[in-house]
């Protein structure tokens, strides 16, 4: 995969730690994730939020869901790390847009 196709993330529990993603996956779930999480909380479960975004994801990048969890969590926690996302400090975690 060339470097192009390769996107740096953060992870707000790691300053300052940067990963090289692939950009396809990572910006399909971005564009799912901000299009189902409310812009105020209480916000929604990590359960709730996958089962809103799977029928967004490409099959072609997320064949019947695959990776999506592990995908859905990178991109939560780099969002985050941008203030684009805030979690409720909840059992379970509850997430939700910063407006």
């Amino acid at each position: 995969m060339p470097d192009d196709e390769k996107i740096e993330i953060e992870n707000i529990n790691v300053p300052g730690r940067v990963e090289r993603v692939n950009r396809a996956k990572y910006l399909a779930m971005k564009e799912a994730l901000l299009a189902v999480l409310p812009n105020a909380s209480p916000g929604m479960t990590a359960a709730e939020t996958k089962a809103a975004l799977l029928p967004l994801l490409p099959q072609s990048l997320y064949p019947e869901g695959a990776t999506a969890m592990w995908w859905l969590k990178a991109v939560q926690l780099d969002l985050e790390a941008k203030g684009t996302v805030q979690r409720e400090n909840t059992k379970p975690l509850r997430l939700f847009m910063t407006s």
